[in-house]
């Protein structure tokens, strides 16, 4: 059976919303999705379709994730195996990669630490699937007068000049403007606003949105980008446009 055009990446957690958050953030990215919440449904899963990596968590309800990593490393010795822990105790992360794991993610991660450990696993696993991995989506996204950078991670007005935007900003108005039309709840945006390696994040969603309302809109109090969808959450309601396009 030859190989899909897309990598297709196992999800494995027994955590139905981080299941769905791993496969909105992969699927996104250009990846094909499968997900399981348990060891059945990880090998039915495999033996329906190849894969070229599974996300395995490390502590599921009924079944310790080592068992079932060394599962598939005795089922499926190539395939590639990232475990994802709550706990970043050193003995951990070593056992793991001693016995079964080819990487180790600690809980909680952003969306592009996630990407960037499938892509370096990929690569050093998999050369033929590396190369066939979807590339990063368009470095540049414009709405209104804005441009958002993400490879420069920088908010620019059409006069060039750069908005300064803080970390946990940074993140939230990527998601917003990466799914344009998306309605976001509060707990789906504080999951993009975290990350282990900037400020750690401890005020509402809400203010969050308000400060970079400021920074974006011509009338915070009328926004026309972030609108709130009463009762559910967030969306950015503006058209979006990648590379050297601009919306009118």
């Amino acid at each position: 059976m030859p190989a899909p055009a897309r990598p297709r990446i196992l999800v494995v957690d027994d955590d139905p919303d981080l299941r769905a958050s791993l496969d909105d953030a992969l699927t996104q990215s250009g990846f094909d999705v499968s997900t399981a919440g348990d060891g059945i449904g990880m090998h039915a899963a495999l033996a329906e379709a190849p894969h070229a990596l599974v996300l395995l968590d490390l502590r599921l309800k009924d079944e310790h994730g080592l068992a079932l990593a060394r599962s598939l490393r005795e089922r499926h010795p190539a395939l590639p195996i990232i475990m994802i822990s709550g706990s970043s105790d050193e003995m951990d992360r070593v056992l793991l990669l001693e016995l079964a794991a080819d990487d180790f993610l600690v809980k909680p991660f952003s969306p592009r630490e996630l990407l960037a450990h499938v892509r370096a696993v990929l690569r050093r696993t998999q050369p033929a699937a590396a190369a066939a991995a979807p590339i990063e989506p368009a470095a540049q996204l414009h709405f209104g007068d804005w441009t958002l950078d993400l490879r420069e991670r920088e908010l620019r007005a059409a006069d060039g000049s750069a908005c300064a935007l803080t970390p946990a900003e940074f993140r939230l108005l990527e998601a917003f403007v990466s799914q344009p039309g998306k309605v976001w709840t509060r707990d789906q945006l504080l999951e993009h606003t975290r990350s282990l390696e900037t400020e750690v994040f401890d005020r509402s969603v809400d203010v969050l949105i308000l400060r970079v309302r400021r920074k974006i809109e011509p009338n915070p109090k009328h926004p026309r980008y972030i609108c709130t969808e009463r009762g559910l959450g967030y969306v950015f309601a503006a058209p979006v446009t990648h590379g050297h396009e601009r919306t009118t």
